[in-house]
């Protein structure tokens, strides 16, 4: 198991095949977000179109791997009705389709068969997962990799699992 956690940017600039990220929470504080979280409470809404004023250096990650071939796919694991940061990143998902990531929504309700991880996670290749630890209030703690090949084969099923009965983003209202 690797100790060491590159940044995302460089995770991502290795793939040659796949990224997909499973998020588990209803509410996150990463605290990168707090002035977009902010400024949505407030009625503020990014312009699609004008791309200056919301693409970031995550997006430029995203469309290059994509550039390479790269096939990015997004599951989100969700409460309903769902919580106010839930219906932020809804919102905004918009800007991770137009940066190249394929996103789906599953109600939690309609994933009680599935055996869930307790964690957020990426998993780059097939090979290799970065787990992300949140605290309880949602603020992030720490990445953890791991590329054990039986951890990794079990959570790209899971993903499988909750990709195949996902909602595709344009179809999932909230």
């Amino acid at each position: 198991m690797p100790r060491n956690v590159p940044p995302f940017a460089e995770l991502l600039a290795g793939c040659q095949r796949s990224a997909v990220h499973l998020e588990m929470r209803d509410v996150y504080g990463v605290v990168e977000e707090d002035e977009d979280f902010a400024a949505w409470r407030a009625g503020y809404r990014y312009d699609l179109d004008d791309h200056a004023t919301w693409w970031n250096s995550f997006h430029g990650a995203v469309a290059d791997a994509v550039g390479r071939g790269v096939v990015l796919r997004r599951a989100r694991v969700v409460s309903e009705p769902a919580s106010e940061y839930i219906r932020y990143e809804h919102s905004c998902t918009p800007q991770n389709l137009a940066a190249g990531e394929d996103v789906r929504w599953l109600p939690r309700r309609l994933a009680s068969d599935l055996l869930l991880p307790g964690n957020d996670l990426w998993i780059f290749d097939g090979r290799l997962i970065r787990f992300s630890f949140f605290a309880g209030d949602g603020r992030f703690v720490e990445d953890v990799m791991d590329d054990t090949p039986d951890v990794v084969k079990r959570h790209a099923e899971t993903f499988e699992a909750v990709w195949d009965r996902a909602i595709p983003h344009h179809d999932y209202e909230i």
